[in-house]
C-alpha cells in the first residue's frame, strides 16, 4: 500500500471513530423546536439524526415561548431550541460541543450558539469543524 493510501484508510478510520464516540454520549430522542419554514433547522434534526438520535420536530409553537421556558437570555437566541437529554441546545452548536456536554454532565440548563454563524450544522459554507464545505455557498437553506 502506498503512502498517500495509508494516509486516506487512516483518516476515514479516524472520522468514524470520531462520529461512534459522538453517538456513543447522546441520548437516544431530542425534541426540536422551530419556525415551519426554516430549511436550516430541518439540515441540523438531519445531521443529529444521521449521529443515532431520532428528533421530533416541533413547528407549530410559538418558538419565543421555548426560549422563556428554557430561560433563555434575550438576544442570545437562534433560529431553533433542542431538549435534548434533559438540556436545552439553542441553535447551530457543533455536534463536538453537545457531545462533550453529554460526556461531563454539568449542572447548568443547556449551552447555546446565537445567532446562525456560517458553517455550523445545518448552515451552508465551510464547516467550523472540518474545514469543508457544508452546503452550497450561493443558496442558504434558512427560511425565517
Amino acid at each position: 500500500m502506498n503512502r498517500r493510501t495509508s494516509s486516506l484508510l487512516l483518516t476515514a478510520s479516524l472520522l468514524l471513530g470520531t462520529a461512534s464516540a459522538v453517538h456513543a454520549a447522546l441520548p437516544d430522542e431530542a425534541t426540536l423546536y422551530k419556525n415551519p419554514q426554516c430549511g436550516c433547522c430541518d439540515e441540523y434534526a438531519r445531521q443529529l439524526e444521521e449521529l443515532g438520535v431520532t428528533v421530533h420536530i416541533v413547528d407549530d409553537v410559538e418558538v419565543g415561548k421555548i426560549k422563556q421556558q428554557v430561560g433563555l437570555p434575550y438576544g442570545l437566541g437562534s433560529c431553533h431550541t433542542t431538549l435534548m437529554g434533559g438540556y436545552a441546545i439553542e441553535g447551530h452548536v457543533p455536534f463536538e460541543a453537545v457531545q462533550r456536554l453529554f460526556e461531563e454532565r454539568p449542572r447548568i440548563g443547556g449551552i447555546g450558539l446565537a445567532g446562525m454563524p456560517i458553517g455550523t450544522p445545518g448552515m451552508p459554507g465551510r464547516s467550523v469543524a472540518t474545514g469543508m464545505s457544508t452546503s452550497s455557498p450561493t443558496r442558504s437553506p434558512c427560511r425565517s
